[in-house]
């Protein structure tokens, strides 16, 4: 039995090592003694105390200049300046011919051209003709004028401007009462010429005295149909001395002189002459101008104020104005007659002097929006004042009034954006008093209502407008009756728009309302009336 067992252990064991598969993985042990650690970093320490708030407000002063322009109402001097060109641009001369017809058998003609290279010279003409003929008899009249001006400017400091021209003009008086009186054409002729010139120059900048000037000679040559001849020779000689930023020194003189021969051969003279030196100084919150003006006055002395003030409000946009200023209007054949072109010859030539003292303000509301606005208290001596003569009325005789004062607001405000649209409005109202010889101020406006516009709708389309109203002055006519024409209201519009290149079409309508007002006493206006043509303009590249 032993020896079965034993036979049957042994067949187990060797079936049992023929069964199993050696699985042993054959694996590499490394084994070291080195362990990396990183290197402690240095830290920064914050322990500084936190320091203690300031609570006080640091000043901050800004000067802003006012970026908005201001339009004076009442028409300044231009002086011409030199044209900085460019090298990148090419100056081209520009010109134009504007042709037109219209109602009330209106021929129109415009002519402007220039020349020159824009740098060393710039030369411009300018021609114009228009006549118009109502439905009263012999209102009509017609008007031909041209001149030429010219900038000249060489390599130095100085620059020489000049202009040329000659005004012709015709009319009748047809205000005659009553209407059925007789006159031949030719004694109610009317004609005026003009010839003037003038020549100056000046420095193109400040040169190393700090001295800026401006001298000008001005000759003119007016006459009538009627023998009346008269020459008028004006000098101007403005300087100034500038010191610094502040402060600079001012000083005009002036002489104005004239020679008047009436149709008998009576010869008057009317000079004046005056000095005007005043002292600036500007400020960024105000500025002022103190000064004398000095003057002679066909050789009487009279010693005029020249006080003028500007004061900015913490808001540069509101500034408020004074001033206390003394000028002469000088009366000559010519400027009479461009006031009123139906008075009759004048016997005698008087220089009205004005002493105004006002106060007001200006500024700006926003980027677009300007205002104006002043009260003035005036002191007349001399004024020119026109009265219908006593034997039909046609035409006006000029009455000086020896002292007058006047009480005058005037107020203006505009909106402008961009060039495309502006919108000017303004309001002029006198009160007269302390007339002397005259009971009223003859001729001269109460109230004077002004708007004009101009709108640019697209960009081969513009559209403008203008509107005037004003009281009727008053008058004297035969037998001394005082007389006033009702209030005048005029309405105009005009439109141009491209309707070929260079060439555009032009429409413009006067009197819209067709309202035949007397801004002169017996002259009643042409009523509605349109005028329309073309426009053709061209270029030449300068040199």
């Amino acid at each position: 039995m032993k020896k079965l067992l034993l036979i049957l252990f042994s067949i187990v064991s060797l079936s049992s090592v023929h069964a199993q598969k050696d699985t042993t993985k054959k694996t590499v042990v490394v084994t070291s003694a080195y362990k990396p650690v990183l290197k402690p970093a240095a830290k920064i320490n914050f322990s500084a105390a936190v320091p203690s708030a300031d609570s006080s407000r640091p000043p901050l002063t800004y000067n802003v200049p006012a970026q908005n322009l201001f339009f004076s109402y009442q028409p300044a001097a231009l002086k011409p300046l030199a044209l900085s060109i460019d090298t990148s641009f090419s100056w081209e001369n520009s010109n134009f011919v504007k042709l037109g017809v219209g109602s009330y058998t209106t021929p129109f003609a415009q002519l402007g051209l220039s020349f020159g290279d824009g740098r060393t010279s710039l030369v411009n003409v300018h021609a114009r003709h228009i006549s118009q003929k109502g439905s009263l008899p012999l209102q009509q009249y017609s008007r031909t004028n041209a001149d030429v001006s010219g900038i000249f400017s060489g390599k130095g400091n100085i620059e020489w401007h000049g202009k040329a021209g000659v005004d012709l003009s015709n009319q009748y008086y047809y205000g005659y009462s009553p209407d059925t009186l007789k006159y031949s054409k030719d004694s109610l002729k009317q004609r005026f010429k003009t010839l003037s010139a003038m020549i100056g120059f000046r420095n193109k900048e400040v040169n190393s005295y700090g001295i800026t000037y401006d001298p000008t000679l001005s000759v003119n040559f007016f006459a009538d149909n009627r023998k009346g001849k008269e020459a008028n020779l004006v000098l101007n000689a403005p300087v100034t001395k500038t010191f610094n930023e502040d402060l600079a020194f001012n000083v005009e003189f002036t002489a104005d002189i004239t020679s008047y021969h009436t149709y008998s051969s009576r010869k008057i003279t009317n000079n004046l002459y005056y000095l005007s030196p005043s002292v600036g100084f500007k400020k960024p919150t105000f500025s002022v101008n103190a000064g004398i003006t000095p003057s002679w006055d066909n050789k009487e002395f009279k010693l005029l104020p020249n006080f003028t003030a500007l004061i900015k409000m913490q808001d540069e946009r509101f500034v408020l104005q004074g001033g206390w200023i003394g000028y002469y209007q000088k009366n000559t054949f010519q400027s009479l007659a461009a006031f009123n072109p139906w008075i009759a010859q004048p016997n005698t030539l008087l220089n009205t002097r004005i002493i105004e003292s006002y106060a007001g303000f200006k500024g700006s509301a926003g980027s677009h929006f300007t205002f104006n606005a002043k009260l003035s208290a005036l002191k007349y001596t001399n004024a020119a004042l026109f009265t219908n003569d006593f034997v039909d009325g046609k035409t006006f005789q000029t009455v000086y009034e020896p002292s007058m004062r006047a009480l005058k607001i005037h107020g203006e405000a505009g909106y402008t954006a961009q060039e495309k649209f502006s919108f000017l409005g303004g309001i002029t109202i006198s009160k007269y008093s302390a007339l002397k010889e005259n009971s009223k101020a003859w001729g001269l406006v109460p109230l004077e209502l002004t708007g004009a516009l101009r709108w640019q709708v697209l960009k081969d389309l513009q559209f403008k407008s203008d509107v005037f109203l004003w009281d009727g002055a008053q008058f004297v006519t035969k037998g001394g009756v005082t007389t006033k024409p009702k209030s005048a209201y005029d309405l105009n519009a005009g439109v141009e728009f491209t309707i070929m290149p260079k060439l555009n079409l032009w429409l413009q309508f006067n009197n819209i309302l067709n309202n035949k007002y007397q801004r002169w006493n017996q002259y009643q206006v042409l009523g509605f009336n349109v005028i329309g043509g073309i426009v053709y303009s061209f270029s030449q590249p300068g040199k």
